[in-house]
């Protein structure tokens, strides 16, 4: 019982840790905001119009991803994601994960909620990185276009090129997260036997 309770007491903790940690990363962005219009006043005019721009296209794209997010939690089980996209998934997680990505075409910030909904459901870390690399820099669309107007040598050099890198960037991104958290994981263990001496 007393488990339960320390383990939700822990959860809380983190979750006001990480909304103060994301209302303090938003008031040093405004502060920064208003700093960089305090030093460039010409540049006012042109910096409103754009934030206001991205502010009515967030507005407009927003309910869509919303929209998209709910289907994707009530269709997508969790075993699915782990089958198809997580650390047993091998080459074939890879491959879903750049096809994902390579198939929608938006803006890059759509594709966060959905990968965040993908690592809460247990999908691997290189998948992730990979979907969202995928999302920006591998579009079926603008393969076409290439292809068009650049020719099949380059789309396809260009295409090869970033997906092997793609790949290469996810695994060492999950290696680089697992040897940290084996690092903090470590530390932790040592604070409690210094705490219990």
């Amino acid at each position: 019982m007393n488990t339960k309770v320390a383990q939700k007491t822990d959860e809380a903790k983190k979750m006001r840790r990480e909304i103060i940690r994301d209302y303090a990363i938003f008031a040093i962005a405004l502060a920064l905001a208003v700093l960089l219009l305090l030093i460039f006043p010409e540049r006012k005019a042109t910096a409103t119009i754009t934030a206001w721009n991205y502010f009515l296209e967030m507005i407009a794209i927003m309910p869509a991803v919303m929209i998209i997010m709910g289907l994707f939690n009530v269709f997508v089980s969790k075993e699915q994601v782990v089958k198809y996209l997580g650390k047993t998934s091998g080459i074939k997680g890879i491959l879903l994960a750049i096809f994902f990505g390579a198939l929608p075409t938006g803006p890059l910030y759509i594709a966060f909620p959905l990968a965040l909904a993908l690592w809460k459901k247990g999908a691997r870390v290189s998948n992730i990185v990979i979907f969202l690399s995928a999302w920006a820099c591998i579009k079926i669309p603008q393969e076409l276009v290439e292809l068009q107007f650049l020719g099949l040598k380059f789309m396809a050099s260009r295409l090869t090129l970033t997906v092997v890198f793609v790949i290469l960037m996810g695994l060492f991104i999950e290696k680089l997260m697992a040897h940290s958290d084996q690092h903090l994981k470590e530390s932790q263990e040592g604070g409690k036997i210094n705490e219990g001496i």
